[in-house]
């Protein structure tokens, strides 16, 4: 429960929510009443830091038409609401920045074949790109990206990254994993590119570099920008522990200040899912973090605090990022300060 320093950003403490897509937004991608009582109720239940869901960078990098975006001011005036409150309650406002490549015109998870289930541009989806025109799953087959689809992508988040800022929040996060575009340039599995953006290692990373660089240019310098990095895609051929070393050092030298570590979703393949396993990415997060130097932060399977205490207590991480747990319950963070009353809200110290 110790505080953490990221540049001038203090987070008061180690525990905190990961970002988890509620497909709720406006069709204008504002956030709505869903999103200020979701958010506001983990930032009264204690955690350190409250990552709202992944934001689209632009109407053509969403996933659904039910996703938040943070590409214009409306849309950061309306985020507001959210930081304000978050903040109002002593948690650190947060968001993560997303654009989908081929993971994008899909069904919201309730409907029909939900993530699985592609909605055509006659029935109000979008054209996708890629790094290579290979689909995801039953997705519609995406358009090999060019170079001026790349200039776009860099352009969009950098303003995405001021939207943030605008709306108050104080880290944002590129997500750079779950096979959306920046994971598929990274991943062989998915990048069969031939040009100066495929091909080894320093190529897949060229364009995820040169947007880490744009945000990290774009968002306040003393604020911290964070990347969620995957550690290995599970799957033969594609990412590996030592290639996302390679990335994280890159990141590192970029000025990246923590790394968000996951593993896995880049194939609709159930022998590439991560195993079922306490901690699953804790490991690849203390690799990375000595690889790196950087701050890290698991997410994954971390379903109880006395796990979440021994992965920061014994140095293999320096915060855990909690997902389903909070979805369960938005308390999860005060379960063990149940004596300590300054911890909960003055509102509720008649149940204690």
């Amino acid at each position: 429960m110790t505080p953490l320093r990221l540049r001038e950003v203090t987070v008061p403490n180690r525990v905190w929510m990961s970002p988890m897509a509620q497909y709720a937004a406006g069709t204008d991608g504002k956030p709505t009443d869903w999103h200020l009582v979701h958010y506001g109720a983990r930032a009264v239940g204690g955690v350190g830091l409250v990552m709202v869901e992944s934001a689209a960078v632009g109407p053509l990098h969403r996933t659904t038409s039910a996703d938040l975006g943070i590409w214009n001011e409306d849309q950061a005036a309306a985020h507001r609401r959210l930081t304000a409150f978050i903040a109002g309650q002593g948690a650190v406002p947060a968001i993560q920045l997303l654009a989908a490549g081929r993971k994008g015109s899909h069904q919201v998870p309730w409907e029909g074949e939900g993530q699985n289930g592609p909605v055509r541009v006659a029935d109000g989806g979008w054209d996708l790109i890629a790094p290579s025109p290979i689909p995801f799953g039953d997705l519609a087959v995406p358009r090999e990206a060019d170079q001026a689809d790349m200039d776009e992508v860099v352009e969009a988040f950098a303003q995405a990254a001021r939207m943030a800022h605008l709306a108050g929040y104080q880290l944002v996060e590129i997500h750079a994993a779950h096979g959306y575009i920046l994971h598929q340039f990274l991943s062989p599995l998915a990048n069969h590119r031939v040009d100066e953006y495929g091909g080894c290692p320093q190529n897949r990373m060229r364009l995820p570099l040169r947007v880490a660089r744009a945000v990290r240019d774009a968002f306040p310098a003393d604020k911290p920008v964070s990347v969620r990095i995957t550690a290995t895609d599970w799957a033969a051929g594609g990412i590996s522990i030592d290639e996302a070393a390679l990335f994280a050092k890159e990141l590192a030298a970029v000025g990246v200040d923590l790394l968000d570590v996951t593993s896995g979703v880049l194939v609709r393949d159930l022998e590439a899912r991560p195993p079922v396993k306490d901690g699953v990415n804790v490991a690849f997060a203390a690799a990375l973090k000595k690889a790196s130097g950087l701050v890290v932060a698991p997410v994954g399977q971390i379903g109880d605090l006395s796990l979440a205490g021994e992965v920061v207590g014994g140095g293999q991480a320096d915060a855990v990022l909690v997902g389903r747990a909070l979805l369960r319950d938005p308390y999860f963070a005060l379960r063990n300060r149940p004596g300590d009353r300054t911890a909960w809200p003055k509102q509720y110290h008649r149940a204690l």
